[in-house]
C-alpha cells in the first residue's frame, strides 16, 4: 500500500443515490422505461424529411429582428 493512499471518498450525493438504488432496486429499469417513452424513438426517413422541411431559418442576430416594434 502506498503511503500517499487516501481513504476512499464518496460524496453525499453519491451516498444518497447508492442508498436510493439499494432501497429500490427497480429504479434504473423504471428510469430506462420512462426514457424510452419520451426520448428513445426511431424516426423514419419521411418523418425526418418533414422535420427538415418545417425548419425556419434563424436570423443572424436573434434579438434584433426586423419585425419587432423596438427594432430600427
Amino acid at each position: 500500500m502506498s503511503i500517499f493512499r487516501r481513504d476512499d471518498y464518496t460524496s453525499e450525493a453519491t451516498q444518497f443515490i447508492d442508498g436510493l438504488k439499494a432501497a429500490k432496486p427497480s429504479l434504473e429499469a423504471e428510469q430506462r422505461a420512462g426514457r424510452a417513452i419520451w426520448w428513445d424513438k426511431k424516426l423514419s426517413r419521411e418523418e425526418q424529411a418533414e422535420y427538415a422541411e418545417g425548419r425556419v431559418a434563424q436570423q443572424p442576430y436573434v434579438y434584433g429582428t426586423s419585425g419587432h416594434s423596438n427594432s430600427k
